[in-house]
């Protein structure tokens, strides 16, 4: 028998989870699942992983307690920045833990443990919206300093000017977290969008 968890989430506190959590535990009935735990919380799904209690809690849980999967009725309770949940989903297939989703009715893993096809390709599509996302954000920067440079204003280092690694530390502090957790050089590029070359300088700051 499987043991899962289930994991719900509402963005405020005049939302209510138990819609969520009744249909999760209603399909680990009809699926023979037993629910080791259940985790909710109301907080904006744009939140940092890191910022995020229960989920953390959660994660904590799964590695412990020989859980095989983490239900949930749609990707976006697991939290609407796009990376943040893409590294949930990377720490989850390195567990051996398949994320249900129901929603789209698919698992992240086949039965025997390996990624799943189709939920490689929804992976894909959101890690390209991410890349669309932050092209977005750097047209606009780069749009905003044409038009200072165009009213006279200077932007850019001064000569001579290198970065610190203090500044390394705090401008790529998730991609040396990722670093750290052992996944590799590629996968963080498509995580966050960040050269290879880039994230080799942070391998030298861990």
């Amino acid at each position: 028998m499987d043991k899962i968890c289930i994991f719900a989430r509402v963005s405020t506190s005049v939302q209510d989870y138990d819609r969520q959590v009744n249909e999760l535990t209603a399909l680990a009935q009809r699926n023979g699942w037993s629910v080791e735990a259940v985790f909710s919380e109301k907080i904006s799904g744009a939140k940092k992983n890191s910022e995020r209690k229960e989920l953390n809690r959660m994660v904590e849980f799964v590695q412990v307690n020989n859980i095989n999967k983490v239900a949930v009725t749609e990707l976006s309770r697991l939290g609407r920045d796009t990376l943040q949940v893409l590294e949930v989903i990377e720490q989850f297939n390195k567990l051996g833990i398949s994320l249900y989703i129901q929603n789209y009715g698919i698992e992240t893993l086949t039965v025997n443990g390996e990624v799943n096809p189709m939920s490689q390709f929804l992976i894909t599509i959101l890690a390209e919206v991410a890349r669309m996302e932050r092209k977005t954000i750097r047209e606009r920067v780069e749009s905003g300093y044409k038009n200072y440079r165009a009213n006279g204003g200077k932007v850019g280092r001064k000569e001579g000017y290198r970065k610190s690694e203090a500044d390394m530390r705090e401008q790529y502090a998730e991609e040396i977290r990722l670093l750290r957790k052992g996944i590799s050089l590629r996968n963080i590029s498509k995580i966050t969008g960040v050269s290879i070359n880039t994230i080799r300088k942070c391998q030298s700051l861990i």
